[in-house]
């Protein structure tokens, strides 16, 4: 059966992003360069950071998550963010089936943070 293994998010910067992404999600870098950057999580899945060297048409600034990062603790997770100055939405969503909310990483792209 087909599993998805890697997502693609637009940025200036791969390396700057990684150091951002890897703080941010505690995701492991596995290599950074001009062009792009790939960061793992302990599970195996991994998101693919593409520069502008990277040749790619799409520019960062995404208004919609390319994937979503699922945390253990949504809630704290949030107040860590604000708490942090970052600009976040509410949480939402049905208890019983997943919680979220919504935040930017520094190239202003969406990025959906769940709680399953």
């Amino acid at each position: 059966m087909p599993r998805i293994t890697t997502a693609f998010i637009p940025v200036e910067n791969p390396k700057s992003s990684a150091a951002w992404y890897r703080d941010t999600f505690a995701l492991t870098i596995r290599v950074a360069g001009e062009a792009s950057a790939v960061l793992r999580g302990d599970d195996g899945t991994a998101i693919t950071l593409l520069g502008p060297a990277s040749g790619i048409a799409q520019r960062p600034g995404l208004d919609w998550a390319t994937c979503n990062f699922l945390v253990s603790d949504l809630d704290g997770t949030r107040e860590s963010f604000v708490a942090a100055d970052m600009d976040v939405s509410e949480i939402t969503g049905d208890p019983d089936r997943c919680r979220f909310f919504t935040t930017r990483d520094p190239d202003r792209n969406m990025l959906l943070i769940t709680d399953r």
